[in-house]
C-alpha cells in the first residue's frame, strides 16, 4: 500500500475546519439571517444556500448585471479580482470547470450556489497562501509551494514543482514565483488530477494503469486556453 504522505492523498483543503466565512474586502455584518432568495436586477429570482454571508450575496449581485441570475467567465473575474486578486481568465474557466454541474445547460455561467461554493472555497486557499508566503512578497516561491501543498495532503515531488512554476510563473524565466490566482490554478490542478489518478489507483499503490484514451481524458479537461 501506498505512502499516502509520499504519494499525496491526504483529503481536503487543510487539517483544521474550513472558515466559516470568506475573507472580505471590506469589515462585513454579521450573517443575515433573513430568507436565502432575493432577486438581482431583472425578474430572475436569485437562490442562495442558506447562511451564505451578505458580502458574498452582494458581490454576486453585483457581477450578474443583466439580472439574469448566472455570471459569465468575464463577471466572475470582475468579482473574485475585486475581492482577493487579479485573475487570469485561464484560472477563472478552470474554476468555471470545476465548480459547475456538468449536466448544467449553461456549462459556461455559473450560479449564485456554485458561486457561493467557488468564493469560500477560494477563502480556504487565501488562508493557506498567506500562511506560506512568509516572507510577505505577495509570491509563492518553489519551497513555499512545496510546504503548501504538503500541509493540504499532497507530497509533490521537486521536478513537478520546477514544471508548476516554469508553467505557472507569468513567463519570468528563473527564479520564478506564483501569485494568488496562479498557485490557486496550481493547487487545483494538483488536487483535481491527484482525485483523478486515485479513481484508478483503487489500492493506493502509487501507480495505475491507464489507456491512452483514458489518459487524455483524465488530463485534458484541466488543460483550459
Amino acid at each position: 500500500m501506498a505512502d499516502y504522505n509520499r504519494y499525496g492523498y491526504g483529503g481536503g483543503y487543510g487539517h483544521g475546519p474550513p472558515p466559516s466565512a470568506p475573507p472580505a474586502p471590506t469589515s462585513a455584518p454579521p450573517p443575515s439571517s433573513s430568507s436565502s432568495y432575493g432577486y438581482g436586477y431583472g425578474a430572475v429570482p436569485v437562490a442562495f444556500p442558506p447562511g451564505t454571508h451578505p458580502d458574498v450575496e452582494r458581490a454576486f449581485r453585483a457581477a450578474d448585471r443583466d439580472g439574469s441570475g448566472a455570471i459569465d467567465e468575464h463577471e466572475l473575474q470582475g468579482a473574485l479580482s475585486s475581492a482577493y486578486h487579479r485573475f487570469s481568465i485561464r484560472t477563472v474557466r478552470l474554476l468555471i470547470f470545476l465548480f459547475n454541474d456538468p449536466a448544467s445547460s449553461s456549462p459556461s455561467r455559473m450560479g449564485p450556489a456554485q458561486f457561493v461554493s467557488l468564493w469560500n472555497c477560494l477563502g480556504q486557499w487565501r488562508g493557506i497562501f498567506d500562511r506560506y508566503d512568509r516572507d510577505r512578497s505577495g509570491k509563492i516561491d518553489s519551497r513555499e509551494l512545496t510546504e503548501a501543498l504538503r500541509s493540504i495532503g499532497y507530497a509533490v515531488p521537486p521536478s513537478v514543482i520546477e514544471l508548476l512554476i516554469a508553467n505557472y510563473n507569468n513567463g519570468v524565466p528563473s527564479n520564478g514565483a506564483l501569485d494568488f490566482d496562479n498557485f490557486v490554478e496550481c493547487g487545483m490542478i494538483v488536487k483535481g488530477l491527484t482525485e483523478k489518478f486515485k479513481e484508478k489507483d483503487t489500492r493506493y499503490t502509487g501507480s495505475a494503469t491507464l489507456t491512452y484514451d483514458g489518459f487524455l481524458s483524465m488530463v485534458i479537461p484541466f488543460i483550459v486556453p
